[in-house]
């Protein structure tokens, strides 16, 4: 079944209701909803856009940004949203790989996009503006409202994700129908949405958050959301009184954290914080609750699998930890070197699952070594599982160090260094010793109005740590370089520091 098709039996009964609320007031009904992408999905078919065919799209947040993905899905297109801070040589490799039927891109970057899409063979180049400006609009107002959803079966393609590349070639993601359906649906469940949600929704839409966990969730059971342009802290607190449910990364949490106003009084009518995307500090967990009585759930994911596994909605949500595996997904832990079932141990987080991608976009040969002979996805993150069944993420198999023989796992000494007077946060990373091969060195974050030194960080570590795991050097930085989601780029940051011992 079209995933669209799988929205509408959960929409309201009364079309008329709010699917999308923007920040001035202005709003989308669910009929509305339907009458847009009908006409939007109407307009695809008379491009030449076939059911399997890729629509890829680089434009600013907004509700009509939206919709796009939500028409590609009822024309039976694929939908390939790309980062709008990819530059020019990064867009060329995507549509080169994807070979789209057609391109929608921002009105300020369309010559420079024309120009390589055609260079490419792309057949068709429309631009969207945030402002209901672009060439695309007129011709989709003109088109007829009436669109039955396109035919596609549970393996069908419903879109594409391409993950960052940070240690290579980005790799497309294939997710099907039934992939973002059954993670939709299992969410909706596992966090108790109902209509009577609404969703503040600050996320970006190119990436997995923002746009299958946040909004397929919120279709699945009929919500409505606060649809914001991107993260501002004074905006988020004028608007929490007004939401039940707010989605974000750490970044989000530790800048509220920042402000006075966040109080128990301003949050009262929020029913679940959540977190993602990149590791929420043990120290943000537990300010945050004491600050305004909300266990903030953290939860796991990834773009090939979607959601993994989450922290209970009722139950104990325990800092640093992503909780037990969600409902019909298969979580085990393996040997890294020899894929062999390491229960109880450290090892690579395996996924099995209704959830899991296909595979990566015309990579045969990549994405049979990314699974095991039993379906397993090897997911290169590392974790392990502790008595009551929740997994604990301890970082990323590229980012363990192993020092003079012995492996130090970032995110526990991340957590020690967190938890140190004044420090707001760390970076853990691995680089080139001469005598031990790789040498710990954190990069850390003064909290506000905080002043730190590296002996004293230092001190605060000798008897918290094993010498192995401190840290030969602490290095202090007004801040961390981040993605568009907030994960920390330790890429960037051993490249930065590799030479900090020869």
């Amino acid at each position: 079944m079209n995933l669209f098709s799988h929205f509408r039996t959960c929409f309201p009964s009364d079309p008329a209701r709010t699917f999308i609320e923007e920040a001035d007031g202005t709003r989308l009904s669910y009929s509305e909803l339907l009458e847009r992408t009908g006409r939007l999905a109407n307009l695809f078919l008379s491009w030449g856009v076939k059911p399997g065919d890729r629509i890829a799209v680089q434009v600013d947040k907004s509700v009509p940004a939206l919709l796009v993905y939500l028409a590609s899905l009822r024309a039976g297109a694929v939908y390939l949203p790309l980062n709008p801070s990819y530059t020019a040589a990064e867009v060329r490799y995507f549509l080169a790989d994807s070979t789209p039927a057609a391109f929608i891109c921002r009105p300020e970057t369309e010559h420079e996009m024309r120009l390589i899409a055609e260079a490419l063979g792309v057949p068709r180049v429309e631009t969207l503006g945030t402002s209901g400006d672009g060439s695309l609009p007129p011709n989709w107002a003109a088109a007829p409202a009436l669109f039955d959803e396109v035919e596609r079966s549970d393996s069908d393609l419903a879109a594409i994700l391409y993950t960052s590349g940070t240690t290579g070639r980005s790799k497309g993601a294939m997710l099907t129908h039934a992939n973002l359906a059954s993670n939709g649906m299992t969410l909706r469940e596992a966090w108790r949405f109902t209509a009577d949600d609404r969703l503040l929704h600050a996320l970006p839409i190119f990436h997995t958050h923002g746009l299958f966990v946040a909004t397929n969730t919120v279709l699945m059971a009929g919500s409505s959301m606060i649809f914001l342009p991107g993260f501002d802290a004074a905006e988020i607190i004028r608007l929490l009184p007004r939401a039940t449910v707010m989605m974000g990364v750490p970044t989000f949490y530790t800048r509220l954290l920042a402000r006075s106003d966040l109080t128990k009084e301003l949050v009262r009518h929020i029913r679940l914080f959540v977190s993602g995307s990149a590791p929420l500090s043990a120290e943000a967990h537990r300010e945050f609750q004491a600050r305004t009585g909300h266990a903030i759930l953290e939860r796991y994911g990834m773009t090939e699998t979607n959601m993994n596994s989450s922290n209970p909605y009722e139950g104990d949500r325990i800092a640093g930890s992503v909780g037990p595996p969600l409902p019909g997904v298969e979580i085990r832990i393996a040997d890294p070197a020899t894929g062999r079932p390491a229960p109880g141990e450290i090892g690579v987080i395996e996924i099995r699952g209704p959830n899991v991608f296909q595979g990566y976009w015309q990579m045969p040969e990549k994405t049979k070594a990314e699974f095991r002979d039993d379906g397993f996805f090897i997911s290169g993150d590392l974790g392990r599982f502790d008595s009551r069944g929740y997994l604990h993420i301890v970082g990323r198999e590229k980012d363990l160090i192993i020092s003079g023989g012995l492996n130090v796992y970032p995110a526990e000494v991340e957590a020690v260094i967190e938890a140190v007077q004044g420090v707001g946060e760390c970076a853990v990373i691995g680089v080139p010793h001469p005598d031990f091969g790789e040498a710990v060195l954190a990069v850390v974050t003064a909290r506000p109005g905080a002043r730190l030194d590296e002996a004293g960080i230092l001190r605060a570590l000798v008897d918290r740590l094993a010498r192995y795991k401190q840290p030969k050097r602490i290095v202090i930085a007004d801040e961390l370089p981040r993605n568009a989601m907030g994960k920390i780029r330790k890429k960037d940051l051993r490249e930065a520091f590799a030479t900090s011992f020869s």
